[in-house]
């Protein structure tokens, strides 16, 4: 059975591989490895997701299923007064995380977590997810849940998905969780999501 990249413990052969990618103004370096999503260069769902973010963050942010760090440590780079975790199921991405945070000069939080399971009920100003499509969507949608309980009032979840892998489908279940679901980009057949308000659950 060949590792995804959301297996836990990748036991494929080290394929190690780097490259470069700009954002906002800043020239990062990314080494990768076999077993991650990605591992040749930043996949266009995600150039697609920090394309469309604010032009100006602060705050607590979580990138959850960081991968080796694409997102989180863009945003660490661009906005060094951001607070970033990047967390992710899969140990060698988090390892991965960690060194190309240390590489690119930023301060963040990286660490091992199935989901939301090791972040102990904190809380976020912005949560980002391109969300790992192969685990299935019991999975993916355990993450819209839970990202709608744990970010700060006045939060914002953000998230990318091609339509043709079931953007409509994770809209409907989205408005399950949160009063406020935009469309904040849409380009070469992947969808932005920008959620606000988490509905408040009966008891």
């Amino acid at each position: 059975m060949p590792d995804h990249y959301f297996t836990p413990l990748p036991q494929s052969g080290r394929k190690p591989a780097r490259f470069s990618f700009s954002y906002r103004g800043q020239t990062l370096i990314f080494d990768t490895d076999s077993g991650v999503f990605s591992r040749q260069g930043v996949d266009k769902g995600s150039h697609s997701l920090l394309r469309a973010l604010p032009k100006a963050m602060a705050g607590t942010v979580l990138d959850m299923g960081c991968g080796y760090g694409a997102i989180g440590v863009s945003l660490a780079k661009a906005y060094p007064h951001c607070c970033v975790t990047l967390a992710d199921v899969n140990v060698r991405a988090v390892h991965l995380t960690a060194a190309n945070a240390q590489g690119n000069g930023v301060s963040v939080r990286s660490l091992v977590s199935d989901g939301f399971s090791a972040l102990n009920g904190e809380f976020f100003d912005f949560i980002l997810l391109n969300p790992p499509i192969r685990a299935g969507k019991q999975v993916i949608y355990r993450m819209f849940a839970d990202a709608a309980r744990c970010l700060h009032a006045g939060g914002q979840f953000w998230l990318v998905i091609r339509k043709r892998q079931g953007a409509s489908s994770a809209i409907a279940c989205l408005q399950e969780h949160f009063d406020q679901v935009e469309t904040a980009d849409k380009s070469g057949g992947y969808w932005v999501l920008r959620c606000v308000t988490p509905r408040a659950k009966e008891e």
